[in-house]
């Protein structure tokens, strides 16, 4: 399993349609909406990395009010859970 992080900037009067079309696509675990130098992180679970490319370019880069993507590829996911103190 692959986990993709991408970060969206948008036009400030297309976040709030973006969210659930970003959400609707294939292989987009979560959506958020968050403060900062971004406007919205799309969290992709996907099986490779030729999935990620599609969903991002293909999917999230068609999307209208779109401005700016950065992808990054998550390699090991820590929580909680897994630290011992």
């Amino acid at each position: 399993m692959v986990t993709a992080i991408v970060l969206v900037k948008a036009l400030p009067s297309e976040i709030a349609n973006l969210g659930p079309a970003l959400a609707g696509l294939d292989g987009v675990a979560e959506v958020y909406s968050v403060a900062g130098d971004e406007d919205l992180v799309v969290i992709l679970r996907v099986q490779d990395h030729e999935q990620v490319a599609h969903i991002v370019t293909e999917g999230i880069d068609r999307l209208a009010g779109i401005t700016w993507t950065r992808t990054l590829i998550a390699f090991r996911a820590y929580s909680a859970n897994d630290v011992s103190f």
